[in-house]
């Protein structure tokens, strides 16, 4: 479970100033970790070892070895804050992963066999790229499959046409909405030549 790791360093400087001459003088990502029965703990992580570890897509839906000063805790990553121009992380937002209790998180949607609706004459719109699910966290999946083998043109797929892995629940269904994932489409330009047509005559 714990593949991911991360190194950080409690921090007693708080408020936007300080976060500002950590990021700036020492190259520092500021971050809270907060959840479970403990305060919530202000934390500084080294830039670089939150770039490398974000280069892996799973680090957002997986499961976090974080280590405090030799404290080692279990957590997720519950949000990020980004440079808008540049891209790198500004600020981290840490859950606390407590074994035997029911976590919520965020998992990316990997679209497998979409060729043969593209071979088809078919456009593929991704209308979602990621899902919210709760589970246990032993059971927390990288990711979940979408399975467009048999789509044609005209098919949605919705949320309740996944199969979810064992003791992996969608939070969107549970509250009642079946969501729209994907759909197949005619390309448009061939749909505006018809319609083109179709006013000509």
């Amino acid at each position: 479970m714990n593949d991911f790791t991360l190194n950080a360093e409690a921090r007693s400087d708080l408020g936007k100033g300080a976060s500002r001459r950590l990021r700036r003088l020492a190259s520092l990502v500021p971050a809270v970790v907060y959840g479970g029965d403990k305060a919530p703990e202000s934390i500084s992580m080294l830039a670089k070892e939150v770039a490398k570890l974000l280069e892996n897509e799973a680090a957002f839906s997986h499961v976090i070895e974080l280590n405090v000063g030799g404290t080692k805790q279990n957590v997720l990553i519950k949000a990020l804050q980004r440079h808008p121009a540049k891209g790198h992380v500004l600020h981290a937002d840490f859950v606390r992963v407590i074994a035997g209790q029911k976590l919520t998180a965020i998992v990316p949607l990997h679209f497998m066999n979409q060729e043969p609706a593209v071979k088809k004459g078919g456009e593929i719109s991704h209308t979602e790229t990621e899902l919210e699910v709760t589970c246990l966290p032993k059971d927390l999946p990288e990711f979940i499959e979408v399975d467009m083998a048999d789509a044609e043109i005209g098919t949605i797929i919705h949320l309740s046409d996944l199969k979810a892995p064992q003791g992996v629940e969608f939070v969107a269904l549970a509250h009642g909405t079946d969501l729209a994932v994907a759909n197949v489409h005619a390309p448009r330009i061939v749909a505006d030549e018809e319609t083109e047509e179709g006013a000509a005559e």
